[in-house]
């Protein structure tokens, strides 16, 4: 018996051992001859190992039982894949909602098309021979398992034999559907579609009347119809030639009588003011000069200075553009030229005041410039826009015509000698003319191009009576008179201060030491030319609104001849008013008169010798400040 069982003992021992030697021998051949494939089914790539493997190290039992399991899964996998199909269909059909049949049509037949190729795949790595193996690696199985269970749901018990991507596809599938039907996508196209149709307008089924051959019509006037009553036509009206009216005629060459338009010539009253006028400037009082008195004591006489309703006269018809004071020292007489090229004379001490108002129309386009003579105040000098320049000689009761040229437009003019026989006149193109009265006829002398675009002003220098200012659009320029030719000149100064277009540029009226100039930019600025050098250095910058619009004549700020470091200028300012201001740019006075000065003085004029200021607007009417 024991040597029975340690026979036994022993072959079992040598089976066991050849059972390891056998598992060692396959386990070294898979390590050495592992030959991975990888296959793609459906996105999915899976990683299938081939062993190789001799028919040595099995037994016939074994090699009997691996053949037996690959009949019988051959025989099963017909009638598997009949099965799986129809399982495959089934399900689709129950998951997928009849909404989404139409879109999902094209993925059933891509998942049964699918399906068979998983299964066409698997068949291709099944070997019916016993001379290989198919074997899945350990991460893939692990993988696969792990993916089984967590995608696992009980709509898709049906598919445990699908693999993990295609499971998790068809849930995918079933919830987009799910989705996208509880929108209910369909009826809202549906319904957008009926909104956007556009309407087509009903035809109208309005017949259009018959006209009836036999019926009258309605009655039409002969008159508008141009028949005679008799059915005869009317001959043909004759054509009418329409003469184009100019707005402002040109005043006619020559002298022209003093008629006032808003008096009667032959009144008694016109005939004693043209006396009084001739009369004042025989016994006119001669300027002299003298010192200039404190700021102090020239604040109290413009404190004193008033306005009252009997000083605001209407004088011109249209706004004031120019203004000028007789120098008499016994009456007040202002003169006013306007727009619409008239000149009023007011004899401010007459009562009523109405009647000392004489309205004359010497000119027919703007009067830019009035100046009394220096050397005869009698004589009342005015140029206007038209081309002319005039003297009215109220001993005579006439104005003469000193300067035409109708193919130019005046600016302004002053006197380049003290006997007033000689001018210079600017042009708005920029050129100058050199005028002497004594020459007989309408033409001037020398006609002298300058540098400058426009010339809104020209004065001369007091004392130097050489040197002359002109101001340009945004230049200021000083010549020599002495050096003027007809060829263009160019100017010995030129200020170029000034950034915006320029109103006005004058010397101050006794010494010429000063220049004061008003700009579009809301600034007056004082210059010293006490030195007329290479340069003339800006002193004082003044800030002021000087932007008066389209409709008011534009601010001159101007000296007063009594004080010449003081200038007067309109304001815009509310209330309205006048002001003062000196050289440094100090605030000196400001002229208000309540109701009486209710609208803008843009023109402005002081009395050489009186505390007399007068102001015209753009209504015509004069403002005067007096003692």
């Amino acid at each position: 018996m024991s040597g029975s069982r340690a026979e036994a003992e022993q072959k079992g021992g040598s089976r066991q051992r050849l059972q390891v030697n056998e598992y060692k021998e396959n386990q070294n051949i898979a390590d050495t001859s592992l030959r991975p494939v990888q296959t793609t089914v459906l996105g999915v790539t899976a990683k299938v190992c081939l062993v190789p493997f001799s028919l040595s190290n099995y037994n016939t039992g074994q090699l009997k039982r691996l053949k037996s399991l690959l009949d019988k899964n051959s025989n099963s996998e017909v009638t598997c894949k009949k099965s799986k199909k129809a399982e495959i269909k089934k399900s689709c059909r129950r998951i997928l909602t009849p909404k989404m049949e139409a879109t999902s049509s094209k993925e059933e037949s891509t998942l049964q098309k699918s399906s068979l190729d998983v299964h066409a795949e698997s068949n291709k790595w099944q070997y019916k021979s016993p001379s290989d193996t198919v074997v899945l690696s350990p991460d893939t199985e692990s993988s696969q398992e792990g993916d089984s269970d967590e995608d696992t749901t009980p709509g898709l018990d049906d598919f445990s034999e699908l693999s993990p991507y295609e499971r998790k596809r068809l849930k995918n599938i079933s919830e987009n559907a799910n989705f996208f039907a509880s929108l209910q996508l369909s009826e809202s196209a549906a319904r957008f579609r009926e909104m956007i149709k556009k309407r087509q307008p009903p035809e109208s089924k309005r017949k259009k009347p018959k006209k009836k051959e036999n019926e009258t019509g309605c009655r039409r006037s002969m008159r508008l119809l141009k028949v005679d009553p008799s059915g005869v036509p009317l001959p043909a009206a004759p054509i009418q030639t329409v003469l184009e009216v100019d707005e402002n005629p040109l005043i006619p060459p020559g002298p022209l009588e003093m008629t006032p338009e808003n008096q009667d010539d032959d009144n008694a009253l016109f005939k004693g003011f043209l006396q009084t006028w001739a009369e004042m400037s025989k016994t006119r009082s001669k300027n002299t000069e003298k010192e200039l008195s404190s700021i102090k004591s020239y604040k109290v006489h413009l404190n004193g200075m008033v306005i009252s309703e009997d000083t605001v006269c209407k004088v011109t018809r249209g706004s004031i553009s120019s203004m000028a004071i007789h120098p008499s020292e016994m009456r007040t007489l202002v003169a006013a030229g306007a727009k619409s090229g008239q000149v009023g004379l007011w004899d401010v001490t007459h009562q009523p005041k109405e009647d000392g108002v004489y309205l004359f129309q010497p000119h027919s386009q703007p009067v830019s410039c009035l100046y009394f003579s220096p050397a005869n105040p009698a004589h009342l000098l005015s140029l206007s826009y038209d081309g002319t320049l005039r003297c009215g000689d109220f001993s005579r009761a006439v104005f003469e015509e000193v300067y035409r040229d109708e193919t130019r437009s005046f600016s302004s003019f002053d006197f380049l000698t003290e006997d007033a026989s000689t001018l210079i006149v600017g042009h708005w193109d920029g050129s100058m003319s050199l005028v002497d009265r004594r020459t007989p006829g309408t033409s001037c002398e020398k006609l002298i191009k300058t540098s400058l675009s426009k010339i809104r002003t020209v004065h001369v220098h007091p004392v130097q009576r050489q040197y002359l200012i002109t101001a340009g659009l945004r230049d200021i320029h000083v010549y020599d008179a002495r050096c003027l030719n007809l060829s263009r000149n160019q100017p010995l100064i030129s200020l170029t201060e000034h950034t915006k277009s320029i109103a006005s540029a004058y010397f101050s009226p006794l010494t010429g030491n000063r220049v004061v100039t008003t700009c579009a930019d809301c600034k007056l600025r004082i210059f010293d030319s006490s030195c007329i050098s290479s340069k003339i250095p800006l002193l004082t910058t003044i800030r002021h609104n000087t932007i008066t619009g389209r409709w008011l004549t534009r601010f001159q700020a101007v000296w007063d001849p009594k004080q010449e470091d003081c200038i007067v200028v309109g304001s815009m300012a509310q209330p309205r008013r006048v002001e003062v201001f000196h050289e440094t740019g100090k605030w000196v006075h400001s002229f208000l008169g309540g109701e009486c000065l209710a609208s803008v003085c843009s023109i402005n004029a002081m009395h050489p010798t009186r505390y007399i200021l007068a102001g015209g607007n753009s209504s015509g009417r004069v403002h005067v400040f007096m003692n």
